[in-house]
């Protein structure tokens, strides 16, 4: 079996955390790959690495003086150094990294650089042989993302490595420039070393035992999710959800490669496992819940509206003439409703007051704002009779009034519409009758 690990800032903060980490890595022969991330915050208070690198070149950048702050950077790998008793010099490195901010090498540059050093760091403590990002993560002349070439560079280097260390977040350009993923970086380059090399798991280890079923700010303690699919993954994250990002999901969905995600403080848990499908039960009805606040609907009445030909499709286009996106369009014999950001629309409104006007010559148009969406989410529902109601139940018996509900043909999600001052009462509920009804 082979794995691709990868841990967060958070799991590579310190020595502490390296060790951890360390013992993670080497409880089991099949975690061959690791991706690090630069070290995290160490406390409550503290800076993270990516920060301070940052701020340095910025200094560097405005012709002042960053050898103060480029000494901090070094101080803090140097105490992960000195706590983990191995044999490591940064020296030449840092007087690269020092020549380089001086050339003006660039921000993103800058910015990999923990990246960079930190594997550097987890290679000499596990004994591992340190592969960099750059010369197998490439981006075109243009600076977009290459993902043909990334795959042939990673399958052909990692081939004849045993065990490596390759740092994630940025990559680089065939001229040698380095180039940095905008969002989740770490988490897609675990990604594409996963599909490179027919990985069994890709694990991502971070600061929590998986995704939870709900927002913990509302929720106290909400469970965790043990398995959930891309599908499900896709609608919670749609609606808000804190989760990987899709660059980090697409290369190891399209090889069928599940993603677990573990905590590294507490590696006995299972965590949260993602797969294209399973035939598992879901332990409740329910995979997850989700919304945001935010919303106004626009509500569109026109007797005989089922009988005119093409009737949706003006009123859409009158919106993105607006360049407004829509969410949600429930409707009725001879009501349509649509529901979009508020703060895209307020702006726009009476353009698309007046465009519905001459699209369609409504009876009627009535607008309502401050709206929230919840999706209720889950591959269960689909077998199971009653969910709607259930949900129903739940929100009258906390005397919450119920705007929109909205269920998808393929079962997957609920979307309700409740007024912003609900929202959370609403979720509340949600999770209590789904959830602690049957623990």
């Amino acid at each position: 079996m082979k794995k691709v690990v990868k841990f967060g800032g958070s799991s590579l903060a310190n020595a502490e955390q390296f060790k951890k980490v360390g013992d993670i890595i080497r409880s089991e022969e099949s975690r061959r790959y690791v991706v690090p991330s630069a070290p995290g915050k160490r406390y409550s208070g503290d800076t993270k690495v990516t920060d301070l690198l940052y701020a340095c070149y910025d200094k560097a950048a405005a012709g002042a003086d960053f050898t103060g702050i480029l000494n901090e950077i070094k101080e803090r790998f140097y105490e992960i150094i000195k706590g983990l008793k191995i044999e490591l010099s940064l020296e030449e490195e840092f007087r690269q990294i020092e020549a380089d901010f001086k050339a003006q090498a660039g921000a993103e540059y800058a910015a990999s650089r923990g990246e960079f050093l930190n594997g550097k760091v987890m290679a000499a403590y596990l004994g591992y042989e340190f592969v960099d990002a750059a010369t197998v993560i490439r981006f075109d002349k243009n600076g977009n993302f290459d993902a043909d070439k990334t795959d042939k560079l990673l399958a052909k280097r990692l081939q004849k490595c045993e065990k490596a260390v390759i740092p994630g977040f940025y990559g680089g350009m065939e001229d040698g420039t380095v180039k940095t993923f905008s969002r989740g970086g770490s988490d897609v380059t675990g990604s594409l070393v996963a599909k490179a090399i027919h990985a069994d798991i890709y694990e991502n280890w971070t600061d929590v035992s998986g995704f939870l079923v709900t927002d913990p700010r509302i929720v106290d303690n909400p469970a965790v999710i043990e398995t959930i699919t891309y599908r499900e993954l896709r609608e919670l994250s749609y609606m808000g959800a804190t989760v990987l990002h899709e660059d980090a999901i697409f290369p190891v969905r399209k090889e069928g490669i599940p993603i677990n995600i573990r905590n590294t403080n507490r590696p006995e848990d299972k965590g949260t496992f993602i797969v294209e499908s399973t035939c598992r039960k879901p332990k409740y009805v329910i995979t997850g819940i989700a919304g945001k606040k935010g919303f106004c609907s626009i509500n569109i009445e026109k007797s005989m509206m089922n009988s005119e030909v093409g009737f949706g499709r003006k009123v859409l286009q009158v919106f993105e003439d607006q360049g407004i996106n829509f969410e949600h369009v429930p409707s009725g014999i001879d009501t349509m409703t649509i529901y979009v950001h508020q703060d895209e629309f307020e702006e726009k409104e009476q353009q698309v007051i007046a465009g519905i006007h001459r699209a369609v010559q409504p009876d009627f148009v009535e607008m309502e704002s401050d709206l929230a969406l919840i999706a209720v989410v889950g591959r269960g529902m689909k077998s199971q009779r009653g969910t709607a109601a259930r949900v129903f139940a739940a929100l009258a018996h906390a005397h919450v009034n119920v705007k929109m509900i909205d269920q998808g043909s393929s079962e997957l999600n609920i979307i309700i519409g409740v007024e912003n001052r609900d929202f959370e009462t609403a979720l509340k509920a949600i999770y209590d009758i789904f959830v602690l009804t049957q623990i």
